[in-house]
Parts: C-alpha cells; structure tokens; sequence
C-alpha cells in the first residue's frame, strides 16, 4: 500500500475522531497524514488571482486555518511522530475526498458531519464516498475506543475478494485477530411467508447441516490462499444461520473493526453499495472499512 492516509474535517465532533483513528492508521502504515478541508467559497465575483480563502486577515481564511490547526494537533496529539500536512481545498467536500482518494491508500471521515441532522444515522458524505471512492474508506462510528478482532463479512464472491485481503493487512498491522463471518439464510429466514406460500426448501428436506456445510467449504475457498500469506494471523471463522446485515451488526459490538465489500454476490450490474454494506455503515458498533472491488 502506496500514498498517504486521507482525513476530511468540518469541525464537527465526528470529523475530530476520525482525526484520531486516521492519526493511528497512518502511524501502522508509516504514511504520512494528510488533513484536509473543503469549503464552498460564497457566490460572488473574485479578482483574477486571488485566493481562494479571500484576504490574508478575512473571517474565512481565519476559520478554516483554525480548523485546519486544530486537526493537526489532534492528529499530533494521537500518533506522535506521524507526518502530517494540510490543505484548504475549494469545492464541495464529496467531490474533493473523491479526487484524494485517487493517490491515497486509506480514506477516513466521520460518520456524520456538521451538516448532519441530529436523527441521520449517517452523513452523506460517508455514503457518497463508500460507494465511489477509488481506495478503502474508513467511516468512523460507534463507541470510543472499540477492541477486540478485526471481523470481515466474506460471501464467497470475487468483488468480496479484495475486502478479505484488506481485512488480513490491517488485522496483521494492528497485532490483532482477524473474524471471518460468514452468514446464510433462506427464505423462510427472513420472515416474509405467509399462510399458503410455498415451503423453504429447508423445512421441506431438513437439510439445514448440508447447507451450513456448504457455507462452511464456501467461507475456506474464500480465505484460501490469505491465510499463507499472514501464517502469524490468529484466523476466527464463523459461519451463522441468520440474515447477513442483522449477523453482522451483532458482531460488530465485539470487534475493533468491521470490513465489508462495496457490493458482494447477489448485488445487481451497476449497484455501487449493496444493501447489506449500506446498513452495516448506518448501524455498526465500530469503525467500518469499504473496499470497493474493480470487478
């Protein structure tokens, strides 16, 4: 992994964690930390050449080198000896994390930012930059300081592949165990038949252990070949009876953090988040990594 770890910032308490999460990313990488802000400059007519923040003594120019300084001392704070830069950048904040994301290896933001409504689960921005983004992006959520395993959702597919292999790295460069969940259901599982509708295969045969045993060859196809590459990884399986979405955000409350693929098996041609990706990032108790898949 190449380039710098990415952090957008506004101001808001949300954006000041992931300063501190980004801080200690960069640290584990030895990359450097860059700290940016996006500001919409107000509608009007600039001279030729001026700056884009306005004056050198204006209210904007002031504003936005205080946020800026005070996100570089936390960072400094929380991983001393990291390099850190920053940067003012003109234009709305999803456009210009998107065009970062293109040189970084890791982009982190805030779940929710200090445009957010107090009831959203989830800011735009996150959403926006999970699905579009050209690295990982970090969405930092949950309780403080989360411990425990780093867990990935595996669903056997190739565009889940990249996330499995992200999930090994970063398991391996914070010295912790890597969980591999992977949860299958039918349709009788989801609770949606009704009287007079046809009966899930499962309750018909009663072969719900052949199915779970398929899951399970499934979930050891899908790690082969990672696990040779980190033999020092203390590796956890779990294969689940249960909806994917409701078996993953369980685990979460146990684990330090939570990798998901951008859009996994059963996802449709063209869909840049997949369902189960987009309610682990509304409701996970932990920091969540998306790894989008070129596939």
């Amino acid at each position: 992994m190449t380039g710098p770890v990415v952090v957008g910032v506004d101001g808001s308490a949300s954006a000041l964690a992931a300063v501190d999460a980004a801080a200690r990313e960069a640290r584990m990488r030895d990359a450097e930390l860059h700290v940016i802000h996006a500001f919409t400059w107000p509608a009007m007519h600039a001279p030729p050449g001026a700056s884009p923040l306005g004056p050198p003594a204006g209210a904007l120019r002031e504003s936005v080198d205080r946020l800026l300084a005070q996100a570089t001392a936390q960072a400094r704070n929380a991983a001393p000896g990291v390099k850190v830069s920053r940067a003012a950048i003109p234009g709305e904040k999803v456009t210009a994390l998107e065009a970062q994301s293109r040189t970084a290896q890791l982009v982190v933001v805030g779940h929710r930012g200090s445009g957010g409504f107090r009831d959203v689960l989830l800011g735009s921005t996150a959403v926006h930059l999970s699905a579009h983004a050209r690295c990982p992006v970090m969405v930092v959520r949950g309780r403080p300081d989360p411990a425990g395993p780093v867990a990935v959702a595996v669903d056997g597919s190739p565009q889940g592949q990249p996330a499995v292999a992200f999930a090994f790295a970063e398991a391996a460069l914070r010295g912790a165990d890597l969980l591999t969940v992977h949860a299958w259901s039918t349709w009788a599982d989801h609770g949606e038949h009704h009287p007079g509708d046809p009966v899930d295969l499962v309750d018909l045969i009663g072969d719900a252990e052949q199915l779970q045993a398929q899951a399970e060859q499934l979930l050891a196809k899908a790690l082969s070949g990672h696990r040779e590459r980190y033999p020092e990884l203390t590796v956890r399986t779990r294969v689940v009876r249960r909806r994917t979405r409701q078996a993953l955000i369980e685990v979460s409350g146990s684990v330090q953090l939570m990798v998901v693929g951008a859009r996994g098996r059963g996802g449709f041609t063209g869909m840049l988040m997949g369902s189960v990706s987009h309610a682990v990032l509304h409701h996970a108790s932990c920091p969540v990594t998306v790894v989008r898949s070129s596939l």
